[in-house]
């Protein structure tokens, strides 16, 4: 008998349509390693279930037989099943409270977890990742936002020829309309009043490099962050392109010490020795994209209190903040929540520190949807499917009953091993304070 392995519907949200293994990919498994997947049925899902059926896959609820479930965000805590196998993004490396308790009865269950972000090669780069596609999706909703705002601000602009993602194919049909804003921006080119447009991107990993692959479609001039203030005073500068800036550690943080020079490996080590500077280039930048991997050890871009102060003063040049990363009250604090693909966006109105949905309002627009690759279900899920296959092979034939020491799983699998027969392991022991700490609720 083949082995089996569960794909499971998604019920986070009710825009994920994303899948972790394609049909053809199913396919491939059981017909190159003797690997049967059984996909729960969804009327969601970008790829129907006929679609599995075809590639001989079989449909239905019951994933009992199948000792390995993929999945793609995280699980409700009342479905784990004894004994099992998760593989999925569960976004607890970082202790987050709010998903302790499904890591608590996970463990309880005396279940295995593998977190798709933290499958990693021995330099510790991302492996299995969706970043390259929310990179893609949130920049070009930013840009939407932008025309959004600008509208309801009176501002005619060529932004608001912009459609929401979902809207489109595809990233190519992303891509092309970019390339029409960017006809646009070239012939016509931004409002006096909003020039020069300068956009700072915070980050340079793998959504980083998605957003560049919107912005690059467009007239961009690429300038240094040190540049950034003297292009926003510019009166020569040009309405027909864009001004972009890359912003990395040692623009985004200094030393507290004056005259200490900054070292990226110490600020890794010591970040406490560090503090922002990031929010002296706020005033100057149109858009800001944050696209940071952030902890709380480490300083924010942008604080609530600085963000309320260059409000207080009337509408300043900084319309809209891309929070892709969507931290929490994380790199950008103003992020106070995160929103759905089908309304991305919402003005932190810094008189109330309300979130208010939609654009109009005091205050920046934050677009901080959380599952942005949901917007391009197809092309993310054939892309991820296609890196994940080539692990399930080791997955699926791994004996979980092995003590870690003698686990047979790739290493790059292994680093991603979070609890083992509900136990944390022990590059995770340190979560055991937040799963049995305040935080932790009875399931």
């Amino acid at each position: 008998m083949g082995r089996y392995i569960g794909i499971r519907r998604e019920d986070k949200s009710r825009s994920e349509r994303r899948v972790p293994v394609t049909p053809e990919d199913a396919r491939a498994l059981r017909e190159e390693h003797g690997i049967e997947a059984i996909v729960q049925p969804s009327g969601l899902r970008i790829i129907p279930d006929e679609e599995y059926r075809r590639t001989g896959t079989v449909v239905q609820d019951d994933l009992s037989e199948c000792d390995v479930i993929f999945g793609v965000k995280e699980i409700p805590p009342e479905l784990f099943q004894a004994g099992k196998s998760y593989v999925f993004f569960s976004h607890v490396a970082k202790g987050q409270s709010y998903n302790m308790p499904m890591l608590g009865r996970l463990m309880e269950l005396g279940c295995d977890l593998i977190d798709y972000e933290k499958v990693s090669d021995d330099s510790g780069r991302r492996l299995i990742f969706f970043g390259r596609h929310a990179g893609i999706a949130g920049m070009f909703e930013t840009l939407w936002a932008l025309g959004r705002r600008l509208d309801w601000e009176g501002i005619a602009n060529p932004f608001g020829s912009l459609r929401r993602v979902h809207e489109y194919a595809g990233v190519a049909s992303l891509q092309a309309a970019a390339r029409e804003l960017g006809a646009a921006i070239r012939s016509q080119g931004v409002p006096e009043s909003l020039a020069p447009v300068v956009i700072g991107v915070a980050g340079y990993g793998n959504v980083a490099r998605g957003a560049w692959e919107i912005l690059e479609q467009l007239p961009i001039v690429r300038i240094a962050p040190d540049q950034v203030p003297l292009v926003a005073a510019d009166p020569q500068a040009t309405r027909h392109v864009l001004y972009v800036a890359e912003f990395r550690e040692g623009d985004t943080a200094a030393p507290i010490v004056p005259g200490t020079t900054f070292d990226l490996q110490d600020f890794y080590r010591n970040p406490e020795k560090y503090q922002g500077q990031f929010e002296r280039y706020a005033p100057c930048l149109t858009l800001v994209v944050n696209c940071i991997y952030w902890e709380k050890r480490f300083p924010r871009l942008l604080t609530t209190s600085y963000l309320k102060g260059l409000y207080a003063e009337g509408q300043p040049r900084l319309r809209v903040i891309g929070d892709i990363s969507c931290d929490i009250e994380g790199g950008v604090e103003v992020t106070v929540r995160s929103t759905e693909p089908d309304a991305p966006v919402y003005v932190y109105d810094v008189r109330t520190g309300e979130a208010v949905e939609g654009w109009a309002g005091a205050g920046p627009v934050i677009m901080a949807v959380d599952i942005l690759p949901s917007e391009l279900p197809l092309d993310a899920s054939v892309d991820f499917s296609r890196v994940l296959r080539s692990f399930i092979p080791a997955i699926a034939s791994a004996d979980f009953s092995m003590p870690f020491e003698s686990l047979e799983l790739p290493p790059e699998i292994r680093r991603a091993l979070i609890v083992l027969r509900g136990e944390l392991t022990p590059q995770y022991r340190y979560l055991e304070a937040h799963v049995r700490g305040p935080n932790r609720t009875a399931t």
